[in-house]
């Protein structure tokens, strides 16, 4: 009677080589690969649970924000402004958003730029670069807004009395260069005892000043071969003599020509 016995992996590979079938080469039968993938999976369980962990222990209510401190003394920002934000601030010390923060300072009128840091163990510390308005700006007819000292246009609320700022007017995007042209003219015209009040720069790039003793200068365009300083120069040369001449009846000088300046008096517009 044949005996039947179960036949070892082995002597079955052995039995199908003689006969020229090819041993499987299994997953099951590679022990350093499941080896390896259990590792992996082991590795790759633990981390996941670790920072489920590490969540769950942030979102606990044991580590509140309770103070927000301020790095710099305010001039413009108020503290309203500042507990408006604070009372909008949700999440603890971990999940606090700090860009959100941010970018909620930045909103308030009299704030240029934010930076916002946790401060352990229980705060969060802004430091604020607040407004510099350096001049008045009329963007559109009662449209008033204000020019920073980058050339920046900002609204703010409350603007600064009339006339202890200079107003300037340009056309979209132009403050920057009209400040800049600004504190130009007006090194120019120091020389003289004068100070600008007005600076205007119309779309088709021509400059007109206004000085502080009601006099309008037309300046024109600028050009390479004829530019702006060379004219507000030559005014400034004659600038005594033609007020002592005409005992400051003079409104309007235009000084676009090349080679002199064309006189309007009051009386006839300063336009």
């Amino acid at each position: 009677m044949a005996k039947f016995g179960t036949l070892k992996r082995k002597d079955v590979k052995a039995r199908r080589a003689a006969r020229g079938s090819p041993a499987p080469d299994g997953f099951w039968d590679r022990p350093q690969l499941i080896n390896l993938i259990a590792d992996l999976l082991l590795i790759f369980g633990s981390a996941a649970l670790a920072y489920s962990m590490v969540l769950a222990a942030i979102r606990l209510p044991f580590f509140p924000l309770r103070q927000v401190v301020v790095v710099h003394a305010l001039e413009k920002v108020t503290p309203a402004q500042i507990a408006l934000v604070a009372n909008g601030i949700a999440g603890n010390f971990f999940t606090v958003n700090l860009e959100a923060v941010r970018t909620s300072l930045e909103k308030q009128s009299w704030v240029r730029r934010a930076s916002v840091r946790r401060r352990w163990p229980d705060g969060i510390e802004l430091d604020l670069q607040e407004q510099v308005a350096a001049a008045r700006w009329q963007q559109g007819a009662g449209d008033m807004r204000l020019v920073n000292k980058q050339g920046e246009v900002f609204v703010a609320p409350a603007f600064p009395a009339q006339g202890s700022l200079p107003l300037f007017a340009g056309p979209e995007g132009s403050a920057a260069e009209v400040l800049a042209r600004y504190q130009a003219f007006s090194a120019l015209l120091s020389a003289q005892g004068r100070s600008l009040r007005e600076v205007l720069l119309s779309a088709r790039q021509a400059w007109q000043l206004h000085l502080d003793d009601g006099l309008t200068l037309e300046l024109g365009r600028d050009h390479a071969n004829h530019p702006i300083e060379e004219r507000l120069e030559r005014f400034s040369h004659t600038y005594k003599a033609v007020r002592s001449r005409f005992n400051n009846a003079i409104g309007v000088i235009d000084m676009r020509y090349p080679n002199g300046f064309a006189l309007r008096p009051k009386n006839k517009g300063n336009s």
